[in-house]
């Protein structure tokens, strides 16, 4: 189940959400929407980079009845790269969600030799969404 706490007028399909998170856990997420200003003071304080980002993900300890995390989403970035790439914020939303979902569930882009991509491209087909950044970037 997904906790929203959405910090914008971005609007959010948590229905939608709901449905691709409980594929793979029962245990909470808390879903947190931002803008960019708030974004970047977020990763500059826990990943010492004095710039916006499009997704964070923060894991919780792996206990009985605790969240499995938080995933924290630039509203102004779901909005600009749903415009550069003739989507809908919605989908930006799923994608950046996935994202940031497989991350808490342990996946590692940089370091798990495309497991994390396979996964992505698995689920954006199963829920009709265009391409995300990781499978926009494959190969390069």
């Amino acid at each position: 189940m997904i906790e929203l706490d959405n910090r914008t007028s971005l609007i959010i399909n948590n229905s939608f959400l709901n449905s691709i998170a409980i594929l793979f856990s029962n245990k909470e997420i808390e879903l947190i929407i931002v803008d960019k200003d708030e974004m970047q003071e977020i990763n500059k304080q826990f990943r010492d980079i004095d710039n916006s980002t499009d997704v964070l993900s923060f894991a919780f300890e792996d206990m009985p009845n605790a969240p499995l995390g938080s995933i924290i989403i630039s509203s102004w970035h779901v909005q600009t790269k749903a415009k550069e790439l003739g989507h809908t914020s919605d989908d930006e939303i799923a994608l950046l969600f996935i994202h940031g979902l497989l991350h808490l569930l342990g996946y590692d882009h940089e370091i798990d030799n495309t497991k994390m991509r396979e996964k992505e491209k698995e689920l954006i087909k199963k829920f009709k969404l265009p391409n995300s950044l990781i499978i926009r970037t494959q190969g390069k």
